[in-house]
């Protein structure tokens, strides 16, 4: 027998003799063991079976491995509502926005790869939307598209646009 034995034969030993330097892997998911019932590793295991996240920061890293919800924001001109909407949620996380026009006159005239871009559109009046459908047909087909109705009386960053906004857009961007 050779003096020198390998780590794996001494591990070995040592669990057929009961040593509790090389304890076995505990596994939390099979039996309750209640002196490891705190241990981080089986509150994750827990919180994932549960279909929770936990802690804050596997909520961050899930969030920025998401792919953002990409949403664009048509008006008539794009001078006033759609780039309020665009300002507003460019910064949120979670969402990409872009914003467009319907009219020739447009700062930026909604294009095809807007649309094809776009997971969803929010247009301010039943207008934009009949003017979508009309030029965008086959593009729209597959597309979500809803009228927030909000008039042409406010101009850019009006504290009253930005409530509106917010009411209107937000619970339809968190529920795509």
């Amino acid at each position: 027998m050779s003096p020198h034995r390998s780590r794996d034969w001494r591990r070995a030993q040592a669990r057929k003799h009961g040593s509790k330097k090389y304890r076995p892997f505990h596994d939390c998911t099979r039996a309750k063991d209640w002196k490891l019932l705190y241990m981080r590793r089986c509150k994750l295991i827990r919180a994932k079976k549960l279909g929770k996240v936990w802690p804050r920061r596997e909520w961050e890293s899930l969030l920025a491995d998401a792919e953002p919800v990409k949403v664009l924001f048509v008006c008539s001109k794009n001078q006033w509502r759609s780039p309020t909407g665009e300002t507003l949620y460019r910064k949120v996380q979670g969402v990409d926005a872009r914003s467009a026009g319907t009219a020739r006159s447009a700062r930026r005239k909604v294009s095809v790869s807007d649309i094809r871009w776009a997971d969803l559109i929010l247009v301010m009046e039943d207008k934009h939307a009949s003017r979508l459908r009309a030029d965008f047909r086959d593009e729209l087909k597959y597309k979500q598209m809803h009228v927030l109705d909000i008039p042409d009386d406010y101009k850019y960053m009006d504290p009253d646009l930005i409530e509106l906004l917010d009411a209107k857009a937000s619970p339809l961007i968190w529920t795509e």
